[in-house]
């Protein structure tokens, strides 16, 4: 499933996916995959990208 909270609050902070995956410390590709529900990130990455857009676990990764 896409995450389109993910990439909406990416947009939002008027960062890249390049942008992110620096901050992040992972490959643009790695950020795309997460973005486009090909990976699943671990929760230390989950973390690192909810802190980087100022965000909770639940804001960007909780399904409704």
């Amino acid at each position: 499933m896409k995450n389109l909270k993910l990439k909406a609050a990416r947009a939002g902070k008027d960062l890249s996916q390049e942008d992110l995956a620096k901050i992040c410390g992972v490959s643009r590709q790695t950020m795309s995959a997460i973005e486009k529900g090909d990976y699943n990130p671990t929760i230390n990455l989950c973390i690192s990208i909810c802190k980087a857009l100022d965000l909770t676990l639940n804001d960007l990764f909780w399904e409704e």
